[in-house]
């Protein structure tokens, strides 16, 4: 997903180059031809037109025509050596600031910059998936270890047991009830063994070797849970503040504004009149196409074009639409805040409540193996039976689990709250 969103990039700037396009310089040409009938004329041009930034265009070209012309065409006559004609044409009201070609080229680089927040939005939920099926994988690990070391427990009391229950001094029961213990352990075993290997297979979805392939990692490369830093936990304010500056949901909503606010002034460009100056000069060469020589001397004009939509509510219908955009927008923009700070909130409190159940946890577990250790001394002493010492091995278990469940909560919380804060973002 995130090599997807990182492929936005490239369609943006396939779309800003496509914007582009409305200033490529246009060549043009043309070949007409009466050589059949009264009038036989031939009739040749080329010429370039370019696009301007400040909405006119530039044009220039090369006609020759040749033959006899209807007289009502005689402007399509030339001297023998064709004429060149070039010009400019200038927006003087409407287009001046802002034009069609213009609008879509600046929202273009608007939606380029787009992707940069999607891309920050979709690394933000790859980071804290990867993260999450990283501490199920290590605590799945570490439930592993315990099953495994109540096992190792049960197994080695077997042949101490069976020797008691063979020289007279303990009652088989006793051995039974250790037996079943190995099996149920066993079985525990191979359950959490099977919870590893999942975990592994989910993880690998994020873990990738260098040619990009999933990695399954083996049991041998399971780490054990971090100690806890002993700096406290980010105030709420400052990451409030930090995840407000920084979530990528803000950057996207303030980029959509900009391109509504392009749309709200292209259309209020329309709201003026097109009033267009237009000069060009041309200058026929060559020998004189009559005796009159009309064609030789440099020719020049100046214009003035007026094309206005008395009613304009093409405009006005636009100018409503995107002011209505930009309510929206900024209601929206008000609703994320407070989703964002929530999301903060949600994420301090869960953070802080993790990090005192972890403190908690580990002294319960700590007191629940000395009760479990002091247990079995007493069996092996003959103060004890093989009942009280199985419960409170199975006390000692659940404490220790609970204390995985909390270091596994704590460390997906600190995964939620480096999301909800926006910690981690690309390097530009």
């Amino acid at each position: 997903m995130l090599q997807a969103a990182l492929l936005t990039r490239n369609i943006a700037a396939g779309q800003q180059t496509g914007a582009l396009g409305a200033f490529d310089t246009k060549l043009k040409g043309a070949s007409e031809n009466g050589p059949i009938g009264f009038y036989e004329t031939y009739r040749q041009s080329v010429g370039v037109v370019k696009p301007t930034y400040w909405g006119g265009e530039v044009f220039g070209g090369y006609r020759i025509g040749r033959g006899e012309m209807q007289p009502w065409y005689g402007e399509r006559v030339t001297d023998d050596g064709g004429e060149f004609k070039a010009g400019i044409q200038l927006p003087l009201a409407r287009n001046r600031t802002i034009d069609d070609r213009r609008a879509e080229l600046w929202k273009a680089g608007l939606e380029r910059q787009l992707a940069e927040p999607d891309i920050q939005a979709q690394l933000i939920d790859f980071v804290r998936s990867g993260s999450y099926a990283w501490w199920d994988w290590v605590a799945a690990g570490e439930y592993h270890r315990i099953a495994t070391h109540i096992l190792e427990l049960a197994e080695d009391r077997t042949e101490r047991v069976r020797s008691q229950v063979d020289a007279g001094f303990t009652d088989p029961p006793e051995l039974t009830d250790n037996l079943r213990l190995v099996a149920i352990r066993q079985a525990k075993v191979a359950d959490t063994r099977r919870k590893l290997q999942q975990t592994a297979a989910k993880l690998s979805i994020y873990l990738r070797d260098a040619s990009g392939r999933p990695v399954v990692p083996g049991e041998s490369q399971l780490p054990r849970f971090p100690a806890l830093s002993e700096e406290p936990i980010q105030d709420l304010s400052v990451g409030v503040e930090s995840a407000l500056a920084r979530r990528p949901e803000l950057k996207l909503l303030d980029l959509v504004r900009r391109q509504v606010q392009i749309d709200y002034s292209n259309a209020s460009n329309y709201m003026q009149p097109e009033l267009n100056a237009v000069l060009w000069g041309s200058q026929d060469v060559g020998a004189p196409a009559s005796r009159k020589g009309d064609k030789s001397d440099l020719e020049a004009e100046a214009s003035l074009l007026l094309d206005v939509p008395v009613e304009r509510r093409k405009a006005r219908g636009k100018m409503s639409e995107t002011q209505a955009k930009l309510s929206q927008l900024t209601a929206k923009r008000r609703l994320t805040v407070d989703k964002i700070t929530v999301d903060v909130q949600v994420a301090h409190a869960a953070l802080v409540s993790a990090r005192e159940q972890v403190q908690e946890t580990a002294e319960a577990m700590k007191l629940a193996e000395d009760l479990a250790e002091r247990e079995r001394q007493n069996e092996e002493a003959g103060l004890s039976d093989m009942l009280k010492v199985a419960l409170r091995e199975q006390y000692a278990v659940e404490s220790a689990e609970k204390n995985v469940d909390a270091l596994q909560l704590y460390f997906q919380a600190m995964a939620d709250f480096r999301a909800a804060v926006a910690e981690d973002r690309l390097a530009q």
